[in-house]
């Protein structure tokens, strides 16, 4: 029961020491959490107090399923963004069937999940590798920015997830700029960075919203055209079971697909991030996913659109020292009491001020380190950035995500179809051989013996390209080579089209009067070259643990050969 209910695992053993720091990290994530809520529930798309309901009911279900104590779960720009991209591109005709579409997707979304983490495949989030990640990411998050220019300028800008149909979105309504919209957005961007420079401890996204709260209320801000949040429904979310059209099912099933697999990554990235600086690993990968999945299923029947772990939320939630996920319960109930009763309160909060919450937020998502780092060692993996990154931003997000998946998978089939295929020689005065271009003058080359070093599984996408590169060697040796020595320590697995292939080329280089020799080949590649059939091409040859007793069998041609017989006995003993 502990495995599918995580809290009992830390329940039975609460302490009342823990209970003091629980409170006041969840309330200090409480604290966070509404401004933030609000915010990028703007940026799907939604009036701010969907991003209120998003922060009860998959808060209280992933603190009974999840692993991690110091995940923040709720709404995240990023998810936010794929939610306005993903529903941007339908014909949605009234908010009502927009919001209806939002709150569907979360229930999408946490199907997939779920089902994902019941059936353990968790592994295919590997397929978003961090060059990917890094591209689609800092391209999101410029769009977010740019996004929130309309609130920061206070003018009536079109709303595209286009980089370039933003900018010039932007540039046609510049001149409509309210000044003191933008005076507002412009203090609260510097008053977050400053005081968090200054002092991280300091509250500075809550101070914002209530000196932007104070301004309006106090300068009567309104009449000068300052746009504000006005009436936020008061109450907690009712019970609806989120219902579309067969067709919409159809329409956003892919960015539903798109926000369960980058949600999970987000999850598991800054949970696996925040454990390693506590030097522990308690967090379950698949396990998270069915919390996450039954986090957005239990949500979305009471309102709630898409959510997964916060980067910022959970790393305040690590330095007030949070205890257990209990925490989260008291990051809740701050959320309800401010639907309850401190929704009049938000009235007059400037959107400009959510917009400089937004901006200053997702700033930090654009990574110039990590492409300075890939264009100076991986400069393949650097262009599957950059791709994901000009795509991402001006064409779409799941676009730039799927076309990045695709490229890492073309250069990983790539590598595996061009592996390093090294020639060896022995080091002088030792038993080691290494490889002769990383050695140089300590090398002692022969003209009699080829020695060559396979590193990777042999297979049909490359066993091609290694009958190529080993018959380059052998043309280089010349009339003088008699033997052949494959070092397949690197080599864990022969598929059957390479084992064919291998055989013939094994049969074409005794034709040459070229002994052939295999060394070094582990338990479940030897088991291959006996039930393949590559064991019959080397009757006159043997199998050997080591390079160097394949070589010292080479110069002895007095000695014993090896059978079939002895092969098979040196099989079965694990040689």
């Amino acid at each position: 029961m502990q495995k599918f209910l995580p809290f009992l695992q830390w329940l039975p053993n609460y302490k009342k020491t823990d209970f003091s720091k629980d409170l006041i990290s969840g309330l200090t994530v409480g604290v966070i959490l509404i401004p933030q809520a609000m915010a990028y529930a703007m940026i799907a798309g939604l009036p701010p107090v969907y991003g209120l309901y998003a922060a009860i009911f998959p808060l209280l279900v992933y603190l009974f399923l999840g692993t991690s104590k110091n995940l923040a779960i709720g709404p995240v720009a990023m998810d936010s963004l794929l939610v306005a991209a993903g529903l941007g591109t339908l014909a949605i005709s009234g908010i009502e069937n927009y919001i209806a579409l939002a709150i569907f997707l979360a229930f999408l979304v946490g199907v997939i999940q779920l089902t994902l983490g019941v059936f353990r495949m968790g592994f295919l989030v590997n397929f978003l590798s961090k060059p990917v990640i890094s591209g689609f990411t800092s391209a999101a998050a410029l769009i977010i920015i740019f996004s929130q220019l309309k609130h920061l300028l206070g003018a009536n800008i079109a709303r595209s997830n286009r980089f370039h149909d933003l900018l010039l979105n932007v540039w046609k309504k510049i001149s409509d700029t309210n000044m003191y919209d933008f005076a507002i957005g412009i203090a609260g961007i510097l008053i977050i960075v400053l005081l968090k420079r200054w002092n991280k401890k300091i509250p500075s996204i809550l101070l914002v919203v209530v000196l932007g709260i104070i301004a309006v209320h106090f300068l009567k801000l309104e009449r000068f055209g300052v746009k504000i949040v006005g009436d936020i429904p008061m109450g907690l979310p009712s019970f609806q079971q989120p219902l579309v059209s067969w067709d919409s099912i159809l329409s956003i099933w892919p960015i539903a697909l798109t926000l369960a697999l980058v949600g999970y990554l987000e999850a598991i990235s800054i949970g696996k991030a925040l454990q390693e600086k506590e030097g522990k690993d308690s967090i379950d990968a698949n396990q998270e996913l069915i919390a996450l999945g039954s986090s957005n299923i239990v949500g979305s029947f009471f309102q709630a659109y898409p959510v997964t772990a916060s980067f910022s939320r959970s790393a305040i939630k690590g330095e007030t020292g949070v205890k257990t996920n209990l925490a989260a319960l008291f990051s809740v109930m701050l959320v309800v009491l401010t639907l309850l009763f401190l929704t009049p309160l938000f009235y007059n909060l400037p959107n400009a001020i959510l917009a400089s919450i937004i901006m200053v937020s997702v700033f930090g998502l654009i990574d110039f380190r990590y492409p300075r780092k890939l264009w100076q060692n991986n400069k393949d993996e650097f262009f599957v950035l950059l791709i994901t990154f000009l795509i991402t931003l001006f064409i779409g997000i799941p676009q730039g995500v799927l076309v990045g998946v695709l490229l890492s998978l073309l250069i990983m089939v790539y590598r595996t179809s061009n592996p390093h295929f090294v020639v060896l020689g022995n080091i002088k005065d030792s038993d080691y051989y290494k490889n002769i271009n990383r050695f140089g003058d300590e090398i002692v080359e022969r003209d009699d013996l080829l020695i060559v070093r396979f590193d990777s599984q042999l297979y049909f996408g490359n066993a091609g390209y290694f009958k190529k590169q080993l018959f380059k060697e052998i043309q280089k040796k010349g009339n003088t080579l008699k033997g052949i020595i494959l070092n397949a320590e690197a080599i864990n697995y022969i598929d059957s089209s390479a084992a064919a292939i291998l055989t013939k080329v094994i049969q074409e280089i005794h034709e040459k009067n070229i002994q052939f020799y295999i060394a070094g080949a582990i338990g479940p590649t030897r088991d291959i070259i006996f039930s393949s059939g590559i064991i019959n091409e080397l009757h006159k040859e043997c199998l050997f643990v080591k390079t160097k007793e394949a070589v010292a069998y080479f110069d002895n041609p007095e000695s014993v050969l090896c059978t079939n017989a002895k092969i098979a006995h040196q099989n079965k003993k694990g040689l």
